[in-house]
């Protein structure tokens, strides 16, 4: 754990704008951590897309052309949704 001093020293920093959390106002990205899931969220479903493509893939080619689409199908997603939502 920190000293006395140290928790002191710690209080008394002037927050930086660079040091702030996106995610709360309210609190620095000494002692927070953000909750970070998204990244494990993209994760798995670049995986999905990954087994996917590359199982349907006809050839060398199609399967290149689907580990880019895996890991791009968030835009493709949203291209979609926006596609048919008409906007």
């Amino acid at each position: 754990m920190y000293s006395h001093t140290e928790v002191e020293t710690m209080e008394n920093e002037p927050n930086e704008p660079s040091s702030k959390c996106w995610c709360d106002v309210g609190h620095t990205m000494k002692h927070h951590a953000c909750h970070g899931s998204g990244g494990a969220l993209y994760f798995v479903g670049f995986l999905g897309a990954l087994y996917y493509y590359l199982t349907t893939a006809t050839s060398f080619l199609a399967g290149v052309i689907g580990v880019v689409k895996a890991l791009l199908w968030p835009a493709f997603l949203v291209y979609g949704l926006l596609k048919y939502l008409g906007m």
